[in-house]
């Protein structure tokens, strides 16, 4: 098999990072070498109007930024990768495109994702990979999620101290209590060290080449750091990156640097993770968490907790639907096993008697009697994950297994409750007996972002990965934000009634997330895990949910490809009375609170609460063919496709 020729730290590797939005990396011309190439409609999202510039964080996760419309699939030979950005799928599939393996591919892409996107995700939050080996044909699911610092009580977010009992200032969010110790890079070595194929140091050259010659400022980049702008200048490291020097944010197409992320890099790729956790890096993290600038209250991270801190391997969730076996996340994370629940309770329906109306590239438009179907089962499972998932380590899940919340009986007795002629509205939790728990609901994560890949031995890395917020904790250390991940935790360690919530804060205890990487494989004739054939994934907050659900419906019900089923219409409900149709969609008449629009209409008469606000999604998803793969990657974000085109 030839090679493409190594252009992935050299000159021309520098050269063609600098100039923005690359649009693919080719061979010497007239080579037959593999090449990596984007969508051919892979262009960036338009910046947002006044509208989106004042997008409730409370309700979207980051901002939104608009749609690009008839995106079609790209079709590659042997690999492929997907992600939020064309400046880190392009780096990733360099990696591939050398012969890496789908875990150096997304150590990369990481790498170019702090720096180009780091309203998002970053080295500086935690993230969790599901990742498929098929030389063993197994499945790991890795365990990156941030952790409370081992002095932190379950009023650690709520007040000040047990004698001072005020707020954390200015807020829980932009104050030291809210970070978590970072988890992704201690997760994405370990990983490495057991499918890695690359050399540690080699995988971070893209970035720090990046970081050294600058990159244009990309236009959802511009409008996060608008919106964000009164936030970052409270932070003298953040306000010199993001901000100009009279205060305005850095606009679109600014050439942006970060030479202290260079740096930082270099030291990760040259010394290890232990950089990272020890040593320098390590004190800047403690000495930027527990500053008291601008009236902020401290937090309490240590370099003990920084060095202590370890990832998890953990058995992945692999649940059966219709022909299909699905993988993703256990908790901490609630999204595999809501995931798990929502299909389990769907399987009991025939989903493929009601495929969208007028398929198009943008995925057509949904039926009213699917979106239905669909968010009742969501709320119903969205009731058990509330009340009863959070990190196992420290609360169990009832039976001790998720198997009590997913077997298929009890699954089936949850269809039974979903009135296909009016919304249930609220739905009650399973009753599996005294539990010494209270409900918490989880606030919604707004920076996240989402890489799939797969490369040419046949293996598949699922990675979603976050700072919670946008900017996280709006501190920014040594060139990248430091989370916020811990307020992903209940603030209020008690429920109403007056029960212990089991997502409270506790020490060392890694806050519930919504994230749900997924692979999905065929089943043999003998029942036993067949090939893989699908990945997905989202960023989105509790919305990911939904996002991942919508789309697996749409690849393995309604027979869409997996750019179709990241285009079409995002749908679905939480454990409340509002459903979710997101305005954004060519399909959707979003005018008047969409009063006009009919799929609205009849939800409402099924006594739906029908919010058309645009949702901000970032899915990706790819699908193994007879000759190779097709992916797609999300019109809501300005991310691509890219591998081996065919």
């Amino acid at each position: 098999m030839r090679r493409m020729r190594h252009i992935g730290t050299g000159a021309a590797a520098a050269l063609l990072l600098t100039t923005g939005l690359l649009t693919g990396c080719t061979s010497d011309p007239g080579s037959t070498d593999r090449t990596c190439a984007d969508t051919p409609n892979g262009t960036p999202v338009a910046p947002p109007g006044p509208a989106a510039t004042g997008t409730n964080i409370a309700t979207n996760p980051e901002i939104a930024t608009g749609y690009r419309s008839n995106m079609t699939a790209v079709r590659t030979r042997s690999f492929a990768v997907s992600s939020a950005n064309p400046l880190a799928t392009q780096a990733a599939c360099r990696v591939l495109a050398d012969g890496g393996t789908a875990a150096d591919a997304i150590i990369t892409a990481q790498a170019v994702l702090g720096l180009v996107e780091p309203q998002a995700s970053g080295i500086g939050g935690g993230a969790f990979l599901m990742y498929y080996d098929a030389s063993t044909k197994s499945v790991d699911a890795y365990d990156g999620r941030e952790v409370a610092p081992a002095s932190a009580t379950e009023n650690y977010l709520r007040w000040i101290s047990d004698t001072d009992q005020t707020p954390p200032q200015p807020n829980a969010r932009a104050s030291g209590r809210s970070i978590g110790v970072p988890g992704v890079l201690r997760m994405l070595d370990l990983a490495h060290r057991e499918h890695g194929k690359q050399p540690w140091r080699d995988l971070f050259a893209p970035a720090v080449t990046l970081a050294d010659q600058g990159f244009a400022i990309s236009p959802r980049l511009a409008a996060q750091i608008a919106s964000s702008a009164a936030d970052l200048a409270r932070d003298d490291n953040a306000k010199a990156y993001f901000l100009q020097p009279d205060g305005s944010p850095k606009p679109a197409g600014y050439q942006l640097t970060n030479p202290a992320y260079s740096k930082t890099l270099g030291a990760i790729a040259s010394d290890g993770v232990d950089a990272f956790y020890t040593g320098a890096i390590a004190r800047d993290i403690v000495d930027a968490t527990a500053t008291t600038s601008g009236g902020r209250t401290p937090g309490q991270i240590t370099l003990e907790d920084l060095a202590r801190y370890q990832p998890k391997k953990r058995t992945a969730l692999c649940t059966d639907y219709r022909a299909h076996e699905i993988c993703g996340m256990p908790n901490p994370s609630s999204g595999g096993i809501t995931v798990a629940a929502t299909l389990g309770i769907l399987e009991n329906f025939d989903l493929s008697a009601l495929k969208p109306d007028n398929v198009d590239r943008n995925g057509g438009k949904p039926k009213a009697e699917a979106v239905h179907l669909i968010s009742e089962a969501e709320r119903l499972a969205y009731a058990d994950r509330d009340k009863y998932v959070a990190d196992s380590d420290f609360v169990p899940l009832p039976g001790n297994s998720p198997d009590t919340l997913l077997n298929k009986d009890y699954l089936k007795q949850r269809a039974g409750l979903i009135n296909p002629d009016r919304s249930m509205g609220k739905a009650q939790p399973g009753d599996f007996g005294p539990v010494p728990l209270g409900t918490g609901p989880q606030p919604p994560e707004h920076g996240t972002s989402h890489i799939s890949v797969v490369d040419e031995y046949g293996n598949a890395a699922a990675l979603t990965t976050t700072v919670e917020s946008a900017f996280g904790s709006f501190h920014v250390v040594d060139g990248f934000v430091l989370n916020n991940q811990l307020t992903d935790f209940s603030a209020d360690p008690t429920g109403t009634d007056g029960a212990p919530v089991a997502n409270r804060v506790e020490a060392g205890k890694r806050p519930r997330s919504s994230m749900s990487p997924t692979l999905v494989f065929d089943r043999a004739p003998d029942g036993s895990r067949g090939q893989l054939v699908y990945t997905a994934g989202s960023p989105g907050g509790s919305l990911i949910i939904q996002f991942v659900v919508k789309t697996l419906v749409g690849m393995l019900d309604w027979g869409l490809d997996p750019q179709q089923a990241v285009s079409e219409v995002s749908f679905g409900a939480a454990n409340g009375p509002v459903t979710g149709i997101g305005g954004e969609h060519p399909a959707i008449d979003a005018t008047d609170r969409g009063d006009h629009d009919r799929l609205v209409q009849r939800l409402r008469e099924l006594g739906h609460q029908v919010s058309v606000d645009q949702q901000a999604s970032g899915l990706s998803a790819l699908k193994r063919e007879s000759d190779g793969w097709i992916g797609g990657t999300d019109p809501r974000r300005e991310g691509a496709v890219m591998g081996d085109t065919r």
